[in-house]
């Protein structure tokens, strides 16, 4: 009887692990189908395609030749009547450029001013925003301010490109720096009355503009 009661004992152990390990194959089964279905969704799903930044076009970095070239154009003839809606846009690919010639233009001629001509822009660029945010009355952004004046520093470019092959510090460099600076004013108030409609307050923006450019002549001259 010993015998019999042993032998049912391990008969039914030997069942019980047959139906576990089944169990589990089947477990293990349907675990790598749903796997391997879902594995398969995600590879028919289409990727998005990873672009260089080098690659990218300038209209999909927000650069637009076109409205450099027109506010290019307009800075260098101030009797050109400026465009408002193009005006009136956050571009800082040209301000930048001109802010890089400028330094470029005094490292040749033996100064080397760029901390001083980004900080005079940074500080400047907010000086001229909060006066032209209290004078009009649809407010303008400080990247439209920083746009404009960046531009019409292209004059005083040119100013610091003619002292690489003469001083500037005589009567003929004094009367070139006052005519710029007078240009520069010029354009920017132009541009600024036509973006923020002030007209008749152009001489009011013209000269606190005046006495930012003024601070880049004489960086320029001494």
């Amino acid at each position: 009887m010993s015998n019999l009661g042993q032998f049912d004992s391990d008969f039914y152990q030997s069942n019980y692990t047959i139906d576990n390990q089944e169990q589990s194959r089947n477990d293990s089964n349907a675990y790598e189908n749903l796997y391997g279905s879902r594995k398969q969704q995600a590879s028919e799903q289409p990727q998005p395609a990873f672009v260089p930044p080098e690659m990218l076009m300038p209209s999909e970095l927000g650069i637009n030749f076109d409205h450099i070239w027109q506010k290019t154009l307009t800075v260098l003839n101030p009797l050109k009547a400026a465009d408002g809606s193009i005006m009136n846009e956050t571009d800082l690919a040209g301000p930048i450029l001109f802010c890089i010639a400028l330094g470029a233009t005094l490292l040749l001629a033996g100064k080397v001013q760029f901390g001083y001509v980004y900080g005079m822009s940074a500080i400047g660029c907010l000086g001229i925003c909060a006066l032209l945010n209290l004078m009009s009355s649809s407010g303008v952004s400080y990247g439209c301010v920083a746009s404009v004046l960046g531009y019409c520093l292209l004059p005083m470019v040119i100013l610091s490109s003619c002292a690489i092959f003469f001083s500037l510090q005589g009567t003929i460099g004094t009367v070139s720096a006052l005519i710029i600076i007078g240009w520069c004013s010029l354009s920017a108030s132009k541009i600024f009355i036509s973006a923020l409609d002030m007209e008749g307050q152009q001489l009011l923006i013209a000269y606190p503009c005046a006495l930012l450019y003024g601070l880049f002549a004489l960086l320029t001259v001494f």
